[in-house]
């Protein structure tokens, strides 16, 4: 028995110092938005007559840089839309900018020809913890569902081997850094593909500064002020500004 007690102790501590746990990142991810299916939804009737219009998905690329108590996320690269084609990403330029320490966000947002800074609390995300697992940017993640307002799920892929509690634009509330993140109703994903735990800093990281400053309901509701008599057309476009 006290040699089974020592191959035991032996195995634990090996694999204990295996796993390495990191405090700050730089990840990269790469966006993808399903833009016909997003357009067969916003479209409706008019889908048939616009579908050969617009690519089947927009590549867009972003970077996290971040650490336990501050993170920003922004976009680095637009995505590059065929000739003859048209696209015009909502949400796309989001610049979100979150300090896990006090609980507080600064994002700004452009929607259509308006920019809003929104100074507010961290979104309100309810998670459920799944079994499910997969391995991202070399990272073993496991899957969780989210709701936001109730009503957009949001599917998450986290590893607790990054001691960051953020993700993509505005998700966090997880035990460790989200590097994959599915949204069915906006037609999108959200994937990591590179991640850096050295050669970068974080005491810098500063939010945007320029728009019209509103709370996340104040833009919200100005946004349904807009949309308020565009129907299904305006619910479904007001869904790509919750994140």
């Amino acid at each position: 028995m006290k040699k089974i007690a020592l191959l035991l102790c032996f195995v634990f501590s090996g694999l204990a110092q295996a796993q390495t746990f990191h405090a700050a990142v730089r990840v990269e991810f790469e966006k993808v938005v399903y833009v016909r299916q997003q357009m067969k939804e916003l479209a409706g009737d008019w889908y048939d007559m616009v579908k050969d219009r617009v690519p089947v998905t927009a590549i867009s690329y972003y970077e996290f840089i971040g650490d336990t108590t501050k993170s920003l996320f922004r976009q680095t690269k637009e995505a590059v839309i065929p000739q003859n084609m048209w696209y015009e990403g909502m949400g796309e330029k989001n610049v979100v900018y979150n300090d896990y320490s006090s609980g507080q966000t600064i994002t700004q947002k452009q929607v259509a020809e308006e920019t809003f800074l929104i100074n507010d609390s961290l979104t309100k995300i309810r998670w459920k913890y799944t079994n499910d697992t997969r391995t991202i940017a070399g990272y073993d993640c496991r899957k969780a569902i989210g709701f936001i307002d109730d009503t957009v799920a949001v599917f998450a892929f986290y590893t607790d081997e990054i001691l960051i509690n953020g993700g993509p634009e505005s998700i966090h509330g997880l035990p460790g850094m989200v590097l994959g993140l599915g949204v069915p109703r906006l037609h999108a994903s959200w994937f990591a593909t590179r991640v850096e735990t050295s050669g970068f800093s974080t005491a810098s990281l500063t939010p945007a500064t320029k728009g019209k400053k509103v709370t996340r309901s104040g833009m919200m509701a100005t946004l349904d002020n807009v949309l308020k008599n565009w129907g299904k057309y305006g619910s479904a476009m007001r869904l790509n500004f919750v994140l």
